[in-house]
C-alpha cells in the first residue's frame, strides 16, 4: 500500500518530519501527489541505492 505522500510532504513543510523515503514501486503514487503539492519546488529528493529516493523540504530556498 502506498503512503499518503501529500500528508508526508505537508509534515515536511511544517517541520514535523525531516525526511521520508520513496521506494521505486511507489514512485508513480508519489509523483501524482507531488505534482499537486503547492510548494513542490521545495521538496528535494536525493537518489540512493536500489532506486530509493529520500525527500526533504528546503525551508531556505527562495521562490
Amino acid at each position: 500500500m502506498a503512503e499518503d505522500y501529500a500528508n508526508l510532504m505537508a509534515q515536511l513543510k511544517a517541520g514535523q518530519l525531516n525526511e521520508f523515503t520513496v521506494e521505486p514501486k511507489d514512485f508513480m503514487a508519489f509523483q501524482r501527489a507531488y505534482m499537486n503539492f503547492e510548494s513542490r519546488k521545495r521538496v528535494v529528493g536525493r537518489a540512493e541505492k536500489n532506486g530509493q529516493i529520500i525527500y526533504h523540504y528546503d525551508h531556505e530556498q527562495t521562490q
